[in-house]
């Protein structure tokens, strides 16, 4: 009987402390695509043409047009794909993008400058932004859509920034 109580007790307690963890599970349909609409600060999860979610976004303080250089505060546009996830994000969670291309490094040294990188979807920073676009050229989103797109979306993963 005492087995029977220690073994209860420490089930609950093992069951309740995953429900506050950031790392969810995803059984759903697999992302085919991340689409980023920059004019619309959207961020869409496809399974092929059909949305499975839509998230409000934040990009970087300057963000209209491609990112060219490193520090220029622009989100880049074009293709590339999910390179990683990072738990250890100091945005919370975060899941890395494979900018720069070989087209951006190409732009970047043709006029003797860096590309930057580091680009990724990530959660809320620690002091609460006041401003829409508030990062180095990220794409931003609230810490509990960044836990839903970490457990949906696999590395290799498409992504599409549109302007």
């Amino acid at each position: 009987m005492r087995f029977i109580r220690i073994f209860v007790v420490l089930a609950l307690a093992f069951g309740l402390s995953a429900c506050g963890s950031k790392f969810r599970k995803y059984n759903g349909p697999e992302v085919t695509l991340v689409q980023i609409d920059k004019t619309n600060r959207k961020v869409y999860l496809f399974n092929n043409s059909k949305v499975l979610k839509e998230y409000d976004m934040g990009l970087g303080f300057a963000p209209v047009g491609h990112k060219q250089v490193e520090g220029d505060g622009r989100t880049p546009e074009g293709q590339y794909f999910i390179t990683h996830r990072n738990p250890k994000s100091q945005y919370y969670l975060s899941v890395g993008i494979s900018y720069p291309n070989e087209a951006d490094r190409a732009y970047a040294a043709s006029i003797g400058k860096s590309p930057g990188g580091d680009i990724f979807i990530h959660g809320e920073s620690k002091q609460k932004q006041r401003r829409r676009d508030w990062t180095a050229g990220c794409i931003a989103v609230k810490n509990n859509e960044i836990e839903q797109i970490y457990s949906m979306v696999e590395p290799g993963t498409p992504v599409i920034i549109l302007p």
